[in-house]
C-alpha cells in the first residue's frame, strides 16, 4: 500500500542523524561509530567506523546476503538541469543490479547549499552503505553523483512486485538540534546483532 513518510537530517561537523518513522541512523565521527534504531521493537545496534553491513548480522546471514545482494551500481550524468523548489540541480540516472531486484534511480542533485557538502559526504558514505547495503565498489560510484541529493524517484522490482518511491527535499536551514536528535532514546535496549526478522521491518 502506498504511504507518506517526513524524514529529518541532522548535520553538524562530526555528527549525523537520519530520523523516520521505522529506522533512525546516527553516526558519530567522534566516537567512530554508526547506530542503527529500530523504532518498531524498540531496540538498536552500533558498528564501528568505516560502516561494514557484515558488522552488525550474524556471520551466517552474511555470507547469505553476500551472495544474495551481490550488486553492481552505474551512475551517468544524463545532463539535465531543473530547479526544484529553490535549487538548480543536474540529473542522474542511477542503476543497480542484483540478483533479486533490479533497480534504476533518478537523482537530482545540487551543489547549491549552505553547507559544506564534502563534510556532509564524508558523514553521508556510511550512511548510504547502511541504508542501501552498498559495498565501498558501489559507495564509490554512488559518489560520482556531485551535490546534496534534492529528489529521487526509484523503480524497482522485488520478486515480481513492482515497487515505486518518490522523496523531495523541502527544506534546508541552520538550526540548533534538539538534545535528543543524535542519541538513542530512552528505554530502547542495545543488540550485539540485527535479526533476519529486523531486517525485514526496516
Amino acid at each position: 500500500p502506498a504511504k507518506d513518510e517526513t524524514t529529518e537530517i541532522w548535520f553538524g561537523d562530526d555528527k549525523f542523524a537520519m530520523i523516520s518513522t521505522s529506522t533512525s541512523i546516527i553516526v558519530d565521527l567522534k566516537k567512530n561509530v554508526l547506530c542503527m534504531i529500530l523504532h518498531s521493537n524498540k531496540t538498536y545496534v552500533e558498528s564501528p567506523l568505516p560502516f561494514e553491513f557484515a558488522n552488525i548480522i550474524d556471520p551466517q546471514m552474511a555470507q547469505m546476503m553476500a551472495q544474495m545482494m551481490k550488486m553492481t551500481v552505474t551512475v551517468t550524468p544524463n545532463g539535465q538541469t531543473k530547479t526544484i523548489g529553490q535549487w538548480k540541480c543536474s540529473g542522474y540516472d542511477v542503476a543497480i543490479n542484483m540478483m533479486m531486484m533490479p533497480m534504476k534511480i533518478a537523482v537530482w542533485a545540487t551543489t547549491d547549499v549552505p553547507f559544506d557538502v564534502e563534510k556532509f559526504m564524508k558523514l553521508y558514505t556510511n550512511v548510504i552503505k547502511a541504508s542501501l547495503r552498498l559495498d565501498d565498489a558501489a559507495v564509490q560510484e554512488m559518489m560520482k553523483i556531485k551535490g546534496y541529493w534534492i529528489a529521487t524517484e526509484t523503480n524497482a522490482e522485488i520478486m515480481g512486485a513492482k515497487m515505486h518511491n518518490t522523496t523531495e527535499v523541502t527544506e534546508i536551514s541552520k538550526k540548533s538540534p534538539n538534545a535528543s536528535a543524535y542519541s538513542v532514546p530512552a528505554g530502547y535496549t542495545k543488540k550485539d546483532k540485527l535479526s533476519m526478522q529486523d531486517m525485514q521491518n526496516r
